[in-house]
Order: structure tokens, then C-alpha cells, then sequence
């Protein structure tokens, strides 16, 4: 399993002062998720490595930098970090837990371009989490809509947001305020939508799935 976690897949979590170590350096954090997975390199072939990863996701002066703790750092570029400490073994699938949560929404639309632009240049499948509608559909190819652990719908982003099928992914995309929300209006909630767990997954429209609801 390990073997796996980091060359075949890997994941960027939600927030990096969690999960990056604030006693190690950020280039020999980098380093190790090298070593695990590229046994047989010398300290200078791994160091050059963590550089250009580091250098990868447009953080400033890497070589200098290599040597400084995470709270040295802007909430934006430890999120780099963990991005490049995700990418820097090339895995073929990369998982994104809400990276951009904790990011105000400048910094937030520059590290999905980030992602955007690296998910291109590796050729890396990306699995996206999030909560947020208006980040799946600025990132999403496919959208799975998930209540309780469950798919209840699953389309081409486009046409989920355009024509959603289930009740449940009507009232996510009701409770999102838009520049037309009637000011005077409650936004719909998601409370009472009656969800069929045990219905199947049923194609509506070609590429668009979702499940039979009571």
C-alpha cells in the first residue's frame, strides 16, 4: 500500500499548517516523499528534485526557501507545497480534499489554475472534493453529486449544473446565492429531501446518471 500512496496516487488535504510537519523544513519534506518512492538517489539528485517541484508551483525562490519551516510561509504558498509534495512522484491519480477551503478567493482561484495547468502537463486523472459548487464547476469535467456516502447523480459538469435530474442536487444548486437570488426569499434548504439509497443509478440523458428517488 504504501508503494502505491504517492507514485500511483496521492493527495493534497485540506489544510496544509495540518499536514505538513512545523518542525522539518519544507525541502526535506519534499525530500522524503521523494526518497520513499525513488530509492537509489544521492542526497543531491533528491535535493535537486524537491527544487524543481517546489519551483513547479511558482514558489519564489526555491533554493533559498529550501531551508524554511512552514510558518514562513503565506496560506497559499503551503498549499503549493503540499501540491508539489502530491505531484512530485507523478502519480497517475491526484486527490484533492477541499484544497481551497481554507484560502481566500484570489489565492483560491490561483491554485486552481495551478492545479488546472499540472493536471494537463502530467496527464494525472484529479479527483476533486468539495462542498462548494462554484469550485466544481470552474475545475470538474464529470461531477458525482454523493448524500450520506451515496452517488444520487453523476453527469458532465455542464449538463449536471444546466439540468439536474435528483431533488437532492436541485436543492445544492437552489441554496447557491447568484447575482438574480430574490433578496427577500429564504435560500432553499436541503432539509426534507426524501433520498432513495437503495434505488439504482438509471442513465436520463447519454453520460447522465442518476438515482431512482421516491
Amino acid at each position: 500500500m504504501i508503494a502505491r500512496r504517492g507514485r500511483d496516487a496521492a493527495m493534497i488535504f485540506q489544510e496544509p499548517m495540518t499536514a505538513l510537519n512545523p518542525v522539518m523544513s519544507i525541502g526535506k519534506q519534499v525530500a522524503e516523499a521523494i526518497r520513499v518512492h525513488q530509492r537509489g538517489l544521492s542526497r543531491a539528485e533528491v535535493r535537486q528534485q524537491a527544487i524543481e517541484a517546489l519551483a513547479s508551483v511558482s514558489i519564489p525562490d526555491p533554493t533559498q526557501r529550501f531551508n524554511d519551516y512552514p510558518h514562513q510561509f503565506s496560506g497559499g504558498q503551503r498549499q503549493r507545497i503540499l501540491i508539489a509534495m502530491a505531484l512530485v512522484n507523478r502519480p497517475s491519480l491526484l486527490i484533492a480534499d477541499e484544497p481551497t477551503t481554507a484560502l481566500d478567493v484570489t489565492v483560491q482561484a490561483q491554485i486552481l489554475e495551478l492545479l488546472r495547468k499540472l493536471k494537463e502537463r502530467s496527464n494525472a486523472a484529479l479527483l476533486f472534493i468539495s462542498h462548494d459548487l462554484s469550485v466544481v464547476a470552474q475545475i470538474a469535467e464529470r461531477v458525482a453529486v454523493m448524500h450520506r456516502g451515496k452517488i444520487v447523480e453523476m453527469a458532465p459538469c455542464k449538463q449536471l449544473f444546466a439540468n439536474p435530474q435528483h431533488p437532492y442536487t436541485r436543492s445544492l444548486l437552489a441554496a447557491v446565492p447568484t447575482m438574480h437570488s430574490d433578496r427577500d426569499l429564504p435560500l432553499a434548504t436541503r432539509e426534507n429531501i426524501s433520498v432513495n439509497h437503495d434505488g439504482a443509478l438509471v442513465e436520463v440523458a447519454s453520460g447522465h446518471w442518476a438515482r431512482i428517488f421516491l
